[in-house]
């Protein structure tokens, strides 16, 4: 095996190897679920990482004692609550494959700026960027 075929394989499996990292955390976030239970646990509410209802519940019957207005406002920030909970699970998964110093969340919402932490030149190994720069590279 040549020199370039041994780099030819080193990258793909290089490629396959990170790959099979994203499948893996993309199986663990869509996994990911938030539930919170409201104040005398009125209500409780679950919700996917995309922040979708997946599940209202009401353990005990205090629901029944609460004026319409009461149990729709309890159930609205039971339900922010839990997707609090989602997204911070989601944080917490990213966090390891994410740049230093760029905030998920704020990502997820718009606010943030990627390009802040984005590397100024692209991650190559040095041969290949020797033959974009039409050198020999080995």
């Amino acid at each position: 095996m040549n020199v370039y075929e041994q780099q030819v394989e080193e990258l793909t499996a290089a490629y396959e190897a990170q790959r099979a990292k994203t499948m893996e955390l993309r199986r663990k976030i869509t996994e990911t679920t938030g539930s919170a239970t409201a104040p005398r646990k009125s209500i409780k509410v679950t919700v996917s990482a995309r922040g979708d209802v997946t599940a209202i519940e009401f353990p005990t019957e205090a629901y029944k004692r609460m004026p319409p207005k009461e149990l729709s406002e309890v159930l609205l920030a039971t339900i922010g609550k839990a997707k609090s909970a989602a997204l911070k699970s989601v944080k917490d998964t990213m966090a390891a494959e994410l740049p230093k110093g760029l905030n998920y969340i704020e990502m997820l919402k718009g606010n943030a700026d990627a390009a802040v932490t984005a590397p100024t030149e692209a991650d190559m190994p040095d041969f290949v960027r020797q033959q974009l720069a039409g050198g020999s590279g080995g």
